[in-house]
């Protein structure tokens, strides 16, 4: 007889697990959201990718405000042997925990106990880190402390974006989660706690997150850039940086000053060791455009200094 499962997810991310469990004959008897936002410029309700899986299978979907207050009540209903969550955004109570009988799988974007936190893919990027996995993990009360099932190691692209590698990993990570559930169910599945010594936690991504500090080395900056993308964004003063790669440059000019302008070899500006090629930029209230294009009809000077910081840039 097929497990019962609940699976919690929100994303784009947990909707390959989700289709997976349904794929190898899980019984996902509910689906757990977070509640519907208003989305794009007319603020309109929109519902989550996992959502929109769910009720594409005909699935129902509970999406409480707060899941160890009124989302205890669906659960303890629904009578699941296991729940398993993939990017789910919220932290589970003990009380929730204590639901399934067989525990909640976690189908985490990381090589734990490094990057715990909301936004794995994210800060690793940003971090210059060149590979980085998937990990499922039995979750407990913490922040992605649970004991480690099993994991799976992925290369990180040298210009690979989060948006790009997040749907690479999804699809790793729903293959590992069926991987772990069929060796749950035949008692051979691993099972270690994870080692604090190497663990690391980054925090929730916020706008400011993507603001780019010319004091910082052209590498890290690059890294920033590909870890922003496509969301919080980076910025340089009114400019969102889409696209920039590190150079070598040995200029004096204090770091932030353009020390390129030209519309056939684009922008740099320096860095602390270099300078930073600003490949793609998006002024405020301008479209995305190649930065030897935007080059060609907004006059830029060597010399001239990035304007100052400021989260306004759309």
């Amino acid at each position: 007889m097929a497990l019962r499962v609940v699976f919690m997810g929100t994303p784009e991310y947990g909707v390959p697990s989700l289709e997976a469990l349904l794929h190898a004959g899980y019984d996902v008897v509910g689906v757990v959201c977070q509640p519907d936002k208003p989305s794009g410029r007319g603020k309109k309700i929109a519902f989550c990718p996992v959502k929109q899986c769910a009720l594409a299978h005909q699935i129902p979907v509970f999406q409480p405000l707060k899941t160890r207050v009124d989302g205890v009540a669906p659960l303890l209903e629904l009578q699941p042997d296991l729940c398993v969550t993939a990017a789910f955004g919220h932290i589970l109570s003990q009380e929730v925990l204590d639901i399934p009988r067989l525990g909640t799988v976690n189908v985490h974007a990381s090589l734990l106990p490094a990057y715990r936190g909301s936004a794995p893919v994210n800060w690793a990027i940003a971090q210059g880190e060149t590979v980085t996995g998937v990990t499922t993990m039995m979750t407990d009360r913490g922040m992605d402390t649970g004991d480690i099932l099993m994991k799976r190691e992925v290369e990180i692209g040298p210009e690979e974006t989060a948006g790009e590698l997040v749907v690479r990993l999804a699809q790793v990570g729903a293959e590992l989660l069926i991987e772990t559930l069929r060796a749950l169910e035949a008692g051979t599945c691993p099972r270690e706690k994870q080692d604090e010594r190497y663990a690391s936690y980054y925090p929730l991504l916020k706008k400011e997150t993507g603001r780019m500090d010319f004091a910082r080395t052209s590498k890290e900056l690059a890294c920033l850039v590909r870890g922003m993308t496509p969301w919080p964004g980076a910025y340089a003063g009114a400019y969102k940086v889409l696209s920039a790669q590190a150079e070598s440059y040995d200029g004096s000019e204090a770091p932030g000053t353009i020390v390129m302008a030209d519309p056939r070899r684009g922008l740099w500006v320096k860095t602390l060791d270099g300078a930073l090629n600003l490949v793609r930029i998006q002024a405020a209230g301008g479209k995305p455009m190649n930065a030897v294009d935007y080059l060609r009809g907004h006059k830029m000077e060597a010399g001239d200094r990035i304007a100052p910081e400021s989260t306004d840039a759309e």
